[in-house]
């Protein structure tokens, strides 16, 4: 039986990672975004379940990234832009940043149009819909708390597993998946590549190494506390990959086995209804909508800290209006933007999607980059740098994003 002494450590360490959870699942759930369920949703619809492989050194890199950034944030106190500043230099800086924030305006952009097309399944105009969940979130961010804050989007991460149902009603043939996954069926073309790239870098964002980063500093985490924060970096990318396997998935089991072609998260939701009813169809727009807000109301908050930290503005959700009035502004101003954009009529949606992408493409190397020598810098870490696997694994996923972000560039030219 279990000693009493036992129960008791169980417990105040059950209790400590509750204290502790939070960070690592929030940004793995972002990475569910608009942009991620369509490249999920396309892939299971052209290729059915032969790209379920990829998820697995999608997982591996989600993990091995977000690591890093926790453990810098636990040690140095300091965000990811904050120590670029300090040893890159003003100049540097600015370039990437200004990069940062274009691409981060284009990406909420596409959130809202995430949010305007799952709408559309039911029935709800997009400017009834975006104008109302631009307020919601600016509301909850400006007048609400970070632990509140925290709060709503793990409820929102929970709400992301709702693809598990459209998947099980679109009765998959599970021995097929099982050996595309042990077997896959790799093909060796232009398109299937491509696909292949978008979904492992559909993983990591330049944005998400910042987000990461501050969210550890703002729960005010520190190493002593990094055996629970790796649980939390481990489950949320689980749980980031689960919700990708499953909508991979959803349409594979409806959409290609009838061959249904899609070009984007809506056009899945819509096609769901006829193979596996009108249920799994909302249940699909439904978990779109969540992914949506969800990203539409981080990426304004990673973008907004960032680029303060960098130049030295005080931000935090923490913080009032009047403490971060730069942090509030930018926020409220990236969301403006986008949601006017969304609202235009026959607004090039698809091209400002792609450009931004292009975007982070160029800019992710970089970020990568400037990651790795911080991390490996002692005046910064100490006795907390890379260990030889950290940096045999850490520069190997570098290395890796690099070369995909670089063909998925450089392919429809040559």
């Amino acid at each position: 039986m279990m000693t009493q002494a036992k129960k008791s450590s169980l417990l105040r360490n059950l209790v400590l990672f509750l204290a502790v959870l939070g960070p690592g699942i929030i940004t793995g759930s972002v990475d569910n975004d608009a942009g991620g369920i369509t490249t999920y949703s396309v892939a299971g619809a052209h290729y059915g379940y032969s790209l379920l492989w990829t998820l697995i050194p999608a997982f591996v890199a989600l993990v091995v990234v977000q690591e890093m950034n926790a453990r810098m944030g636990m040690v140095t106190g300091k965000g990811l832009a904050d120590l670029i500043r300090e040893n890159a230099g003003v100049k540097i800086t600015f370039f990437i940043f200004i990069g940062l924030l274009i691409a981060d305006i284009g990406n909420t952009t596409t959130e809202f149009a995430g949010v305007a097309g799952s709408m559309q399944v039911f029935d709800v105009s997009k400017y009834i819909a975006v104008p109302l969940v631009a307020i919601a979130v600016w509301f909850l961010v400006v007048k609400g708390t970070y632990r509140m804050a925290e709060k709503i989007f793990l409820i929102f991460s929970v709400f992301l597993l709702s693809y598990i149902i459209s998947a099980i009603m679109g009765k998959p043939n599970w021995g097929e998946i099982g050996s595309s996954i042990i077997h896959p069926d790799i093909e060796y073309n232009f398109d299937y590549v491509t696909m292949v790239i978008g979904l492992i870098g559909t993983t990591i964002a330049p944005w998400m190494q910042f987000y990461m980063q501050s969210a550890v500093i703002e729960k005010g985490l520190e190493i002593k506390d990094y055996k629970f924060t790796m649980w939390d970096v481990i489950i949320g990318s689980i749980a980031t990959v689960v919700v990708a396997f499953f909508i991979v998935v959803a349409c594979a089991s409806t959409l290609h086995v009838n061959g249904v072609k899609i070009e984007e998260a809506k056009d899945a939701a819509l096609a769901l209804e006829p193979f596996a009813g009108t249920f799994a169809s909302q249940i699909f727009a439904f978990g779109l909508f969540i992914a949506s807000v969800f990203s539409a109301t981080i990426l304004p908050i990673a973008t907004a800290f960032y680029v303060c930290e960098a130049f030295g503005f005080e931000a935090g959700i923490d913080k009032k209006l009047n403490e971060a009035p730069q942090f509030y502004t930018l926020f409220t101003a990236i969301l403006i933007i986008a949601v006017g954009i969304i609202l235009i009529p026959n607004a090039p949606l698809i091209l400002i999607s792609l450009w931004s992408q292009v975007l982070n493409g160029v800019l992710l190397p970089v970020v990568l980059i400037c990651m790795m020598l911080l991390i490996n810098n002692k005046e910064i870490m100490g006795e907390h740098t890379n260990k030889l696997f950290h940096n045999i694994v850490g520069w190997t996923t570098t290395i890796i994003l690099i070369g995909l972000t670089l063909a998925l560039l450089i392919g429809p030219f040559i």
